[in-house]
C-alpha cells in the first residue's frame, strides 16, 4: 500500500480554523493520515503483528493504524484525548453503533476483533485479564519544541498495562535534509518566532527517540527509516492536510489563520507538479524499545 492522492474537489473549502475540531479531524482522516501508511506497514512487518498481538495505540487519532493492525488479526485498543478523532476512529472500527459495548468495545459481526476506542489516556485502557504485548505511539516527534513532553508520561502510564519484554514503538521525523516538508515547517517557525514556549518548530535531532525511551525507562531494541512521501491532489488539499496535523497551531496563535494558509501555500510552490498535484518526499524514523 502506498500513499494516495486525495481526489480533487471542484470547489475545495478553505482550511478550517483550529477551533473547528470536527472539520480539522476530518481533514486529518481524509487527507493527511494516509501519508503515514508506509510507516505503519514497516513497523507491523518488523514486529510480525498478527493474531497473537494485543496492541495499545497511544494517540490513536482517527484509527487508520489500528485498522491496519486489526486486518492482520490483532486485538486493538486506541486512546486519544481528541474527541473528534476518536469519533472518526469509532466510525472506522466500530461500524454498527448498536453493537458497541460499554467503554467503546465491540462484539458484533463484521467488526475488527476486540476493538476498543477510548477517550483519554492509557489509564482508560487497562485490561488486567489480558495485558498488552505491543504499545505504539505513531504521532511523530522531533518537529516542534516540547512535542515529546506529553508522550513520556503517557508511556510511563502505559508500561504497567503491558507484559514485560513487550515492544514499544516510537516514531519521529527523519533528518531535515531528507524531509521536503521541513521547508514548510520553517514557515510555521518564522510566523511563531515570538512564541518562546512549546509548539515552536525545531529541526529533528538524531537521538530524539532514544531520549524519549530513556526518559520513559525503556530499552532500545532496533530502529528503522521509512520513506513517507506526502502527496496531495492540489495546493488547497495540501494546506488543509498540513494544518490538520496541529503543527501550525503556534503560527496561527502568533498571527492568524488566513496568514498561515497563505504562507504555507506559497511555501508549497516548489513541490507543485505540472498537473497541479503536490509531492514532497519525506523520511520518518521508528524506534522499537522494550519494557524491562
Amino acid at each position: 500500500m502506498t500513499p494516495m492522492l486525495v481526489r480533487h474537489q471542484p470547489h475545495p473549502a478553505p482550511a478550517p480554523a483550529a477551533a473547528d475540531a470536527p472539520a480539522r479531524a476530518r481533514d486529518w482522516a481524509e487527507i493527511q493520515e494516509r501519508m503515514l501508511v508506509p510507516l505503519y506497514e514497516a513497523v507491523y512487518e518488523h514486529l510480525e503483528v498478527g493474531t497473537a498481538t494485543r496492541l495499545l495505540g497511544l494517540g490513536c487519532g482517527s484509527g487508520l493504524a489500528l485498522l491496519m493492525a486489526a486486518t492482520r488479526g490483532a486485538r486493538v485498543t486506541g486512546v486519544d484525548t481528541d474527541h473528534a478523532r476518536v469519533d472518526l476512529a469509532r466510525e472506522r472500527l466500530l461500524p454498527d453503533p448498536a453493537a458497541t459495548g460499554p467503554g467503546g468495545g465491540h462484539r458484533g459481526p463484521g467488526a475488527a476483533p476486540e476493538s476498543r476506542l477510548l477517550y483519554g489516556g492509557p489509564d482508560a485502557a487497562a485490561d488486567p485479564a489480558l495485558p498488552y504485548n505491543l504499545v505504539t505511539a505513531f504521532q511523530p516527534v522531533g518537529c516542534t519544541a516540547g512535542d515529546s513532553d506529553g508522550l513520556v508520561p503517557a508511556l510511563t502510564a502505559a508500561v504497567p498495562l503491558a507484559e514485560r519484554g513487550s515492544a514499544v514503538v516510537l516514531t519521529g521525523w527523519g533528518p531535515p535534509e531528507r524531509c521536503a516538508t521541513t521547508s514548510v515547517f520553517r514557515v510555521a517557525g518564522r510566523l511563531a518566532e515570538r512564541l518562546r514556549g512549546s509548539g515552536r518548530w525545531r529541526p529533528a535531532h538524531r537521538d530524539d527517540l532514544e531520549e524519549v525511551a530513556a526518559r520513559a525507562g525503556l530499552r532500545p531494541d532496533g530502529s528503522g527509516r521509512v520513506s513517507c512521501p506526502f502527496g496531495y491532489a492540489d495546493t488547497d488539499s495540501a494546506v488543509r492536510g498540513l494544518l490538520s496535523t496541529g503543527l501550525f497551531d503556534a503560527a496561527v496563535a502568533a498571527s492568524d489563520q488566513a496568514t498561515v494558509e497563505k504562507e504555507v501555500a506559497e511555501a508549497l510552490h516548489p513541490y507543485v507538479r505540472h498537473d497541479g498535484t503536490v509531492w514532497m518526499p519525506n523520511v520518518f524514523r521508528y524506534l522499537v524499545a522494550r519494557i524491562p
